[in-house]
């Protein structure tokens, strides 16, 4: 077996002081498929995974200050899937819910996030989301996550609800229906789950002229340096999760498929609309 180098081993130590040793508990707890290099089929690794959680675990805890609610109702094991709203520019919103998932419960869990198709074009992103457990939300992609028992997050809003102006905040676009198929299919429990919060941390307007040009859903232009959403304003995070929603039936029926999603939309709207107005300040 081949050792760590002398950079390895000190990263190793860096993060270990950094996470805590509650929170490396958590990663020993983490029934993870890994193979005998340290990475699940999918090309997830903890190690990998504990680098993210340096930042993403600050980001969590310090910097949007995440309130979790409900977070008994998601299924401590077995396939599920997560549908949220998606909103803020850039997938903190997914990184949140990632970490909240780990954090919070008894037993941490690996949230498995759908990815849109153009992620792969990025520089390095491909490599690192595989590694941090994430994957291209395609029907094959998810079928197989869901078949291996695996927690998978969909945003049926998808490039739609992230990119939509701030002045239809917390307004739920169109949902796609591919998650109520994949519902079917499988038979995954629904959790539907409101994120408050990620709205106000980068009020943009969009250029699409040059999100056409990179072949990008958007590109968000925000009011303060440095102009692009890489710095979210730090609005506190507040994510609700419902109680799971079991559907049966006919995969290939479309009305059905039509009316099963437009009952997951609206409960999530309620949810949206309780914690805003239970929300007192954006910031604090």
């Amino acid at each position: 077996m081949q050792t760590k180098g002398w950079l390895e081993r000190r990263m190793d130590r860096l993060v270990q002081r950094r996470l805590g040793r509650d929170i490396m508990q958590r990663f020993e707890a983490l029934d993870l498929d890994d193979n005998e290099y340290g990475y699940d089929p999918f090309g997830c690794s903890k190690e990998s995974l504990s680098y993210a959680a340096v930042i993403a675990g600050w980001l969590y805890r310090s910097y949007f200050r995440c309130e979790v609610h409900g977070c008994e109702n998601v299924p401590a094991r077995g396939r599920c899937l997560l549908v949220a709203n998606h909103s803020g520019q850039l997938p903190f919103d997914a990184l949140m819910t990632v970490m909240a998932i780990f954090l919070e419960p008894a037993q941490p869990r690996v949230v498995r996030s759908t990815l849109e198709r153009f992620i792969p074009r990025v520089p390095f992103a491909s490599y690192l989301l595989s590694r941090w457990g994430q994957i291209v939300g395609t029907p094959d992609n998810c079928l197989r996550l869901l078949e291996d028992e695996e927690l998978v997050l969909v945003f049926p809003e998808g490039a739609r609800g992230i990119a939509k102006p701030f002045s239809r905040r917390y307004q739920l676009t169109r949902f796609g229906r591919g998650f109520m198929r994949l519902a079917l299919q499988t038979g995954a429990p629904v959790v539907p789950m409101a994120i408050i919060g990620a709205e106000e941390q980068a009020p943009a307007i969009n250029a699409w002229p040059i999100a056409r040009l990179l072949g990008a859903p958007s590109f968000p232009v925000v009011p303060y340096p440095p102009f692009f959403p890489v710095i979210p304003l730090p609005a506190k995070y507040r994510m609700y999760f419902g109680e799971p929603l079991t559907f049966t039936g006919d995969a290939s029926d479309d009305n059905a498929v039509a009316d099963n999603v437009a009952a997951v939309k609206q409960r999530i709207q309620s949810m949206i609309e309780r914690g805003l107005e239970e929300r007192r300040y954006v910031f604090w």
